[in-house]
């Protein structure tokens, strides 16, 4: 896989019409317009940067990787833009192993220009992570992936998984121009070497040699090295029978040396013609060596590997004749050998990638990667810890303070569980103390200060047996403090509790009064809310009841003159009725007689 980096769409490049990918969606940074820094970089207009402002590290991690043996290749561009730092410096590294660390002056470098190196990938992912060194932003062309054989450069029993090889030379002797395996008919097992030319050693001390007859044994398996390879060579000359050549390289670590022979030479017919001896920083490396003995056969390839321990800054390779007045050879790989890092925990690292959703961590600080590893780039505000138990890194420390966190304390804080010091002081947290990290029992300090945390503080917190300081000041605490607390401070333990208003129950706050279970609390709140919804209901049936006799009053004021006019009127034609009734009564009847 080929990914040319910043592009928004796939795009071919001549003249092999090589496919490389868009970037879309395999990391963060800001993609612009490239410079190539070399004739060697592939041709591709775009490149991605990742300012500090984006976090000091910054990965590119690919998905969905077969397990195998690869050959992971990043070239370095220069942004095409006015005032810009057109050279910066920073680090690179594969699956949390630094692999390169980019030196002033390397865009004027071929082969600094990109930085190589054969890794095993076991977990799915491809990780190829940037690291800021505060000198520019750095800046990525390209991404290469490409499989090779799983037993390719075997150097010897050590080799497998555990182990990296960074590139640190590659040359081809005597041809005249860089080369490219996909350019030039290699096998693409070969991972697409590049091979960066040499036609001299030492000038006017040596010559090429060059042959167009067909080399035996190449592009064979695991290596598969293309015959081109053994079609040119340097040859010592009389006045300087002796060839050798310097790379610099890192001390104090091992290299894997491979070197190239083919007899091309049409004055050498037959074994023993040409026999010479190798020394390696002055130790010889390989004696009596006759490249035809070896090989079979003239113009027959022949490979010879060893791995030696580097003190000092250089590497000097001397080959010196003793049968014949000159020496021969076609090309050189030197190989740094890498112990891969081990990684951090992976329910660590899950742990931490909640903590940055919950508590809203600034983009600043980055957290991409590997939170442990390289061991030169941890990731801002974490403290790692080796364990010899798990060979896996944890974390035992938390710096967090004065960064504007805002989110809140999630439970999976307690899957930290090697962590001795946290300190979120000083942020916007709210919610509650997490009851969950009673059970990191090597928590020795936690400062939780000036935050807005709220609720009680959990009884948890007093089986920290290794707890010496515990700030807990100017938060929104309420509640009993746990008891267990309060007797540690006969300890020489440190505790803060000032600026909460509502915490009590160990000296130096206020007493509690009578104290209730959680049950009790529930209940009482309930009860309570039942009696205000009674309230609520007495009140509003009252008030129904007195609107229903005013509204009656107020019908009976307005028809009140009405009645009273019908009832008189009723009265007095009563009244009449009956005084006729009496007065007909007596001149019918007559006077009536008294005694």
């Amino acid at each position: 896989m080929r990914i040319s980096c910043g592009a928004r769409d796939n795009v071919h490049t001549r003249p092999t019409n090589t496919l490389w990918f868009k970037d879309f969606a395999y990391t963060g940074g800001i993609p612009t317009n490239a410079t190539r820094p070399s004739y060697v970089s592939p041709p591709l207009p775009t490149l991605r940067y990742f300012p500090l402002s984006s976090g000091p590290e910054n990965c590119y991690n690919i998905r969905r990787v077969p397990n195998a043996h690869y050959s992971v290749r990043v070239f370095f561009g220069l942004v095409a833009q006015p005032n810009f730092d057109n050279e910066p410096l920073f680090d690179v590294s594969v699956e949390g192993t630094q692999i390169s660390s980019l030196k002033s002056g390397w865009s004027n470098h071929d082969d600094q220009t990109f930085v190589e190196a054969l890794v095993f990938l076991t977990d799915g992912i491809a990780s190829i992570c940037f690291h800021s060194t505060g000198h520019g932003d750095p800046s990525i062309l390209s991404l290469e992936i490409l499989q090779i054989d799983d037993n390719a450069y075997n150097y010897g029993p050590q080799f497998g998984e555990g182990i990296m090889l960074r590139t640190a030379a590659r040359i081809s002797c005597g041809a005249g121009k860089t080369k490219f395996d996909v350019d030039y008919g290699g096998d693409h097992w070969g991972g697409d070497r590049f091979w960066s030319p040499m036609t001299t050693f030492n000038p006017g001390s040596d010559q090429t040699r060059t042959v167009e007859t067909s080399i035996k044994q190449a592009s064979k398996p695991p290596n598969f090295y293309p015959q081109a390879l053994y079609q040119s060579a340097i040859v010592s000359r009389d006045s300087q029978p002796e060839l050798e050549y310097t790379v610099d390289v890192e001390p104090n670590k091992n290299y894997s040396i491979w070197l190239h022979f083919a007899e091309i030479d049409p004055s050498i017919s037959s074994a023993g013609q040409r026999v010479f001896d190798i020394l390696i920083n002055g130790d010889t490396a390989f004696k009596d060596i006759d490249i035809i003995k070896l090989s079979g056969d003239r113009y027959t390839a022949l490979v010879l590997n060893t791995t030696v321990a580097i003190n000092g800054r250089t590497l000097t390779i001397t080959l010196q004749p003793k049968k014949g007045s000159h020496a021969i050879i076609n090309a050189i790989e030197v190989f740094e050998v890498i112990m891969t890092e081990s990684r951090t925990l992976p329910e660590e690292v899950r742990a931490l990638q909640t903590l940055k959703e919950t508590l809203g961590l600034p983009v600043r600080l980055g957290w991409n990667g590997d939170p442990c590893v390289p061991p030169q780039h941890p990731w801002s505000g974490t403290d790692c810890l080796y364990n010899k138990t798990t060979n896996k890194w944890v974390i035992d420390g938390l710096g967090l303070d004065n960064q504007g966190l805002k989110g809140f304390l999630p439970d999976d804080i307690s899957k930290l569980q090697h962590l001795q010091s946290i300190n979120l002081s000083g942020n916007s947290i709210h919610g509650p103390i997490p009851s969950s990290l009673g059970t990191i029992t090597s928590l020795e300090v936690l400062d939780l200060s000036y935050n807005f945390f709220n609720g009680s503080v959990p009884e948890s917190l007093g089986q920290l047996t290794s707890l010496r300081r515990l700030n807990l000041n100017s938060n929104a605490l309420s509640g009993k403090v746990p008891a267990a607390l309060g007797g540690r401070l006969l300890h020489r333990a440190s505790f803060n509790f000032t600026d909460n208003g509502g915490l009590c129950g160990i000296p130096g706050l206020p007493s509690c009064g009578p104290h209730l279970t959680a049950g009790a609390k529930v209940g009482i709140a309930l009860g309570t809310l039942v009696l205000f919804l009674l309230i609520v209901i007495c009140s509003v049936c009252c008030w129904k009841r007195r609107q229903n006799i005013l509204r009656a009053q107020q019908i009976a004021a307005r028809e009140a003159p009405y009645a009273k006019s019908r009832t008189q009127s009723r009265d007095i034609q009563m009244t009449r009725h009956h005084n006729l009734g009496n007065a007909r009564t007596a001149a019918e009847n007559g006077p009536i007689l008294l005694s």
